[in-house]
């Protein structure tokens, strides 16, 4: 790999960037160009060369920075030491070696035994109750599991002995009921694959029985018992999907009827998943540990792992594409997730702690390394053998609702976004209202998070309708949705055009029910709609936003109003009664006020939002839209059309911008289902 250059004159990526010619900082992996297995295994040998400066003497701890988490720094440590398992264990299952002077495979050996032996003064120390140490439990086990000569033939006895009896220390303990339950599997799984006699089978039959509660439909889990409704990475590619592919493949022989239906649920989930990805192979935020990167699309290359049987139109060459176009939008285009010196950075597109949660400690983002999952399968197998595939054909230009995850996906127009209501997690988690209660979520613009409690600057209101009962200064947004559900058109036959539609209540006397009507390919494909219901006991002060889009303009400076709003190369803002847009080199985003007799008429301002509200952009500009709503007994109404079209370069050459003909686009207003004006009780003017 050649050695990093800080600053050099490159192209930047759509989002997470400056501008042009001007010098940005370049990733440390530019020159590989991760097309083949040897360049994905180069890539991940650099980012464990990264460590070999901050792993402990004896090898069991690697501590990577001074952030504090709501648990014990022995407890991060162990984090940084365990996660790269995902890809180190991989690359040695498949063959491979990690030899770089002092630092090897051999250092994990040594560390795994220290870590975990009471007499030793890097002893990780023996779990508790729901202990964070037992999320580490799942890459160790499959490090066991998937590469023993390394991790366990060549150990001592009591090295033996000591990984035993911490590892077995997890059966006991009690465990949250969620996805957390898997790495107590994966525990035992180790310890059997092992050939150790420590394994507990009863009790990793139980766990697999209960969490195979969580099953839905469809392919579908979710990261809880009945009543939770959280269907995010956790239910993919982080936790319960790849975990359930990985016990497939590992345990095929002995469990052989719930190995098939796991992978059955493959394929069914895989179909969905697709949607969540684009062509350029970026994924959609969505939901919480955001910083877990790559890992996002670790459930094509644990799909590939397991030998699953493909449904049309997925191949090996599609999963192979799926998988490196993603790693390689982050290893070539987002400099900021990573450090000059090749570790990992808490954030997403640069280092950013407002996303990030309470249990993200500086070795949490290598979770990202999942994605290193196909590097355990030879240099002969038919994933690395075949021809990388662009994103299937047939699936492009759709708009499919997904019942389970209650999100509707959408990539036409170039913009692979879901609509989503109904999700929120089960527990308390920081920025929930931001992460799962938002109205869309796109692969292009992400999501943004609040950086304080006041201003609608601070409040990173993107995607969703943010509302105030004391003049602005605090702000309310859709935290707790009820009664959600896709309706269709035709109800009796779920034909026609479909929607979401969902109820919140922001205070006890305020009650909003919101439709959101995706994407008519035909008639409007840069748009989609939103109705809003608000019944009301209070004065309401109300802002609404669309995508939040990199702020800055060719000089890299904060974008100013377009001299020429019919000139679509300009980058800037427009504001105009009831309309509002904003054009960059990431594409443009634009919100209109749709007239409909009787819904109250807003106006549109291109709003600064706080530096580091968005996943994706430090600076950016959101369009909204503002209004009021007197208290009242009738309900009164917003109705308006979001557009959104990126760019369609993603560090390419070109000056990116949005797609010639976006403007002729902004003139095709968006049409409301005439369903839903009916509850409306009036027309479109």
């Amino acid at each position: 790999m050649a050695p990093h250059e800080p600053f050099i004159n490159r192209p930047s990526s759509t989002q997470c960037m400056s501008t042009p010619n001007l010098l940005t900082p370049s990733t440390p992996f530019a020159s590989n160009p991760l097309r083949t297995r040897d360049d994905l295994a180069a890539f991940l040998k650099t980012l464990l060369q990264g460590l070999g400066p901050h792993t402990s003497p004896g090898g069991a701890r690697i501590h990577l920075g001074f952030t504090g988490t709501h648990y014990d720094d022995i407890a991060a440590q162990l984090e940084g030491f365990a996660r790269p398992l995902w890809g180190l264990a991989s690359l040695l299952a498949g063959g491979g070696s990690y030899e770089s002077g002092d630092h090897n495979s051999r250092t994990w050996a040594t560390g795994l035994a220290n870590g975990t032996n009471p007499d030793h003064l890097e002893f990780w120390g023996n779990m508790r109750n729901k202990d964070q140490r037992m999320v580490e439990c799942s890459p160790i086990g499959f490090a066991l599991a998937v590469a023993p000569d390394t991790f366990w033939t060549p150990l001592s006895p009591k090295s033996k002995t000591c990984i035993e009896e911490w590892l077995g220390g997890i059966d006991d303990k009690e465990m949250p009921n969620t996805n957390w339950l898997w790495f107590r599997v994966f525990a035992n799984l180790g310890l059997k694959k092992a050939g150790s006699s420590r394994f507990d089978a009863a009790r990793m039959k139980a766990d697999l029985d209960h969490l195979d509660t969580f099953y839905l439909s469809g392919g579908w889990s979710r990261d809880g018992p009945p009543g939770v409704v959280q269907l995010d990475y956790y239910s993919s590619s982080f936790a319960i999907q790849v975990a359930q592919l990985i016990y497939s493949k590992l345990a095929k022989d002995e469990d052989p009827d719930r190995s098939a239906e796991y992978q059955r649920r493959a394929q069914q989930f895989a179909l969905d998943f697709l949607h969540y990805f684009d062509s350029q192979g970026r994924a959609i935020p969505f939901g919480r540990s955001m910083t877990y990167r790559f890992a996002m699309a670790a459930f094509w290359g644990a799909l590939a792992y397991a030998d699953a049987p493909l449904p049309a139109p997925l191949t090996p060459g599609v999963l192979k594409g799926l998988l490196l176009r993603n790693i390689r939008y982050w290893a070539h285009t987002q400099p900021g997730s990573f450090t000059p010196t090749h570790t990992l950075t808490i954030g997403f597109c640069y280092p950013n702690h407002n996303i990030t949660e309470n249990y993200n400690s500086p070795g949490s983002p290598y979770w990202a390394f999942k994605a290193f999952i196909p590097l355990a399968l030879p240099s002969d197998h038919v994933f690395w053998t075949v021809q990388e595939e662009d994103f299937p054909s047939v699936a492009l230009g759709v708009v499919r609702p997904l019942n389970e995850p209650l999100h509707i996906a959408s990539n036409v127009g170039g913009h692979t976004f879901i609509l989503s209501s109904g999700q929120q997690c089960s527990y308390a988690v920081k920025q929930s209202a931001a992460k799962y209660g938002k109205f869309a979520y796109s692969s292009a613009f992400g999501y943004s998070v609040p950086v304080g409690s006041l201003t609608l600057e601070e409040l990173g209101g993107d995607n969703t309708l943010a509302l105030s009962d004391d003049d602005g200064e605090v702000w309310k947004c859709r935290r707790d949705t009820r009664e959600a559900r896709i309706e269709y058109a035709d109800s009796a036959s779920r034909t026609g055009r479909f929607w979401l539609r969902s109820m919140w209540y922001p205070w006890p006397d305020v009650q909003v029910e919101t439709w959101l009507v995706p994407p008519d390919a035909d008639v409007s494909p840069l748009w989609h709609v939103r109705v809003h219901r608000i019944k009301t006991a209070r004065k309401l002060w109300a802002a609404e936003g669309g995508f939040a889009i990199y702020g800055q303009g060719r000089d890299a400076r904060a974008l100013e109003p377009v001299t020429d709003a019919a000139d679509e190369s300009q980058y800037g803002t427009m504001e105009k009664g009831g309309e509002v847009w904003v054009t960059s080199q990431a594409g443009a985003s634009g919100f209109v006020d749709i007239p409909v007799e009787g819904a109250v008429r807003r106006s549109g301002k291109a709003l600064r939002t706080d530096a580091n509200t968005n996943l994706m952009v430090p600076r950016a500009v959101l369009p909204t839209m503002f209004g009021q709503v007197e208290p009242g007994e009738e309900s009164k109404w917003f109705v308006g059309g979001v557009l959104a079209v990126p760019s369609e370069g993603v560090g390419e050459v070109h000056e990116s911008g949005p797609p010639k003909g976006w403007l002729m686009e902004w003139q095709r207003r968006p049409t409301v289902p005439s369903e839903i004006l009916s509850a409306v009780g009036e027309s479109i003017v």
